[in-house]
């Protein structure tokens, strides 16, 4: 069995918007309604930090990166997408890569990270406090899921050491 975490590569797509898919399914893992498409997803994510977690070939997680804002002091902060396919959660994959994810947004000029989590996606929580992000906030009622049913999100983030 071969396991190892490599650049996201365009042709990569098919295989993380089905993973994306099962998020949105889930109704835990964003407010998003559909899935983009690729030229959606690529123009609105940085074109660095992008990796996919492989497993005998097949991609089974990815995280990638979102500027927050596009005014230029706020260069140095992004959002982080991480999803896990429903069959692999729970195996330490989301800590593989939000962990490559640190080293590489530091290494490219990112001082905070941020993740905006439903309130009920305990999961996720869970990954990013192992992973050195702390509660910062909480969102009461920001906006509707899919079924229109208003629900809240706890912001997390995690500052950079360098």
């Amino acid at each position: 069995m071969k396991n190892h975490i490599r650049t996201f590569i365009n042709r990569d797509w098919n295989e993380v918007s089905q993973i994306y898919q099962q998020g949105l399914d889930t109704n835990f893992a964003t407010f998003q309604t559909s899935c983009p498409t690729y030229a959606q997803w690529d123009t609105s994510h940085l074109d660095f930090c992008r990796y996919v977690y492989e497993q005998n070939s097949k991609v089974i997680g990815w995280v990638a990166l979102t500027p927050v804002s596009s005014r230029c002091v706020y260069a140095g902060v992004a959002e982080v997408s991480i999803y896990i396919a429903n069959e692999a959660k729970g195996k330490g994959i989301g800590t593989q890569l939000l962990q490559q994810t640190i080293v590489s947004s530091e290494e490219n000029g990112i001082w905070t990270l941020q993740s905006n989590i439903l309130q009920d996606n305990l999961a996720s929580i869970a990954l990013h406090k192992k992973c050195g992000f702390r509660e910062v906030g909480y969102r009461e009622k920001i906006a509707q899921d899919k079924f229109g049913i208003w629900r809240n999100t706890i912001l997390m983030e995690r500052r950079s050491n360098r």
